[in-house]
């Protein structure tokens, strides 16, 4: 269904990129018809949704901020950044079980049960994208064996169950709790190290207190 508000909805979002992420933060999704006109999808029902419904979802995208009129929707903006910061860690070095395993001198088998089983531990970083497990290169050496100054760094973020995009990264960013600091760098200085680890600490406490995130929705009619 086309509508006024559709169109100024969707050509706001537009103009602040956050349209192609939507889906991702469990929001109404358009597409745009031969005219350019706006075709809004509810997604609970899979029907266009109703000037009501769009109505509400404009209202729901201007809920923060003091003023309305110029509101930014917050959950959106973060799901843009997480997405930026995402391709940013895949343009940085990582390994698969092949590539590690070549690193290592070893079979992919073998290089395969090492990963996980020290993952299993939490002394090491593993994440799945696209049907693939990726092992972050800043946590290894040239040898491809941990760094063991991480170590103290890794165990209560993973053990707190911090997912690993995000765990990934808080450890090669600066960091708020570190005065700007980049944690995986910084952990390498011994005047650091204790100051890593305990920000790491405090970070695991917060996710493990977190509730389960829940994407609030426009209602439907």
């Amino acid at each position: 269904m086309t509508s006024d508000v559709g169109d100024r909805i969707a050509t706001w979002l537009e103009g602040l990129d956050l349209a192609p992420h939507l889906a991702e933060a469990g929001l109404p999704t358009f597409e745009r018809d031969e005219q350019g006109r706006a075709l809004w999808t509810d997604p609970a029902t899979g029907e266009a949704m109703t000037t009501a419904q769009l109505e509400a979802l404009d209202q729901l995208l201007h809920s923060d901020g003091d003023d309305p009129a110029y509101a930014v929707p917050i959950a959106l903006v973060q799901v843009a950044r997480q997405e930026r910061l995402r391709s940013e860690l895949l343009a940085s070095p990582w390994f698969t079980y092949e590539t590690l395993a070549e690193v290592r001198g070893t079979s992919i088998d073998a290089a395969r049960f090492v990963i996980h089983k020290t993952a299993s531990l939490h002394g090491l970083l593993i994440v799945s994208h696209e049907g693939r497990t990726l092992v972050p290169a800043f946590q290894v050496t040239a040898a491809g064996e941990p760094r063991p100054e991480l170590a103290p760094v890794l165990a209560p973020l993973l053990a707190a169950g911090m997912d690993p995009w995000k765990a990934w990264i808080w450890l090669t960013q600066p960091a708020a709790l570190l005065g700007g600091l980049v944690p995986e760098q910084a952990a390498a200085d011994p005047e650091h190290a204790e100051l890593v680890a305990h920000a790491a600490v405090r970070l695991a406490e917060k996710v493990a207190a977190q509730p389960v995130e829940r994407v609030v929705k426009p209602h439907t009619c």
